[in-house]
């Protein structure tokens, strides 16, 4: 059931340390469960290798789609207990992780909260966001930066792959 006053919000997905596709598999199941929220889609799994570091193993990503009348600082602060849940700590920035969520769109707000910036500042920069989002909404517009599958064009050069559905 939709939730009144629902606002369609995407969170994008990731791992890179334990068992990444077990990890983005429970946090889809975590991101259903969550007060006023209903899960519309979550893409496909995606492996990416780590941009701006070295050293790291690939991630594996992917988008959700919500319907949520949580406000975006209140479905941040969810998004971090699921992280939290699942081992994330924060030792550096850039570390790798157990699990990320990123709020990515939250309607067509933008926002520039000390704890948030919709749309995620480098969502256009990202293939591993952009594919899985257009997987899911590729006439989405991200404010201020255009349409996703326009912008999906624009970072054809890095490297990603779906992986096989089981």
């Amino acid at each position: 059931m939709t939730p009144p006053q629902a606002t369609h919000a995407f969170i994008g997905l990731g791992a890179n340390l334990g068992h990444p596709v077990r990890a983005i598999d429970d946090a889809c199941a975590a991101l259903a469960a969550l007060p006023e929220t209903t899960l519309l889609a979550c893409s496909r799994l995606y492996r990416s290798a780590p941009v701006g570091v070295s050293g790291q193993p690939d991630y594996v990503n992917a988008v959700a789609h919500l319907v949520t009348a949580l406000n975006a600082p209140a479905l941040l602060d969810a998004l971090l207990d699921i992280e939290t849940r699942h081992g994330r700590t924060r030792d550096y920035r850039m570390a790798p992780r157990t699990l990320d969520l990123d709020l990515l769109l939250y309607g067509d707000a933008r926002l520039d909260l000390p704890q948030l910036t919709v749309p995620h500042p480098r969502m256009h920069q990202r293939a591993f966001v952009l594919a899985p989002l257009a997987e899911l909404a590729p006439e989405a517009d991200i404010p201020g930066r255009g349409r996703v599958a326009d912008l999906l064009r624009d970072v054809a050069e890095q490297r990603i792959e779906a992986l096989p559905t089981s």
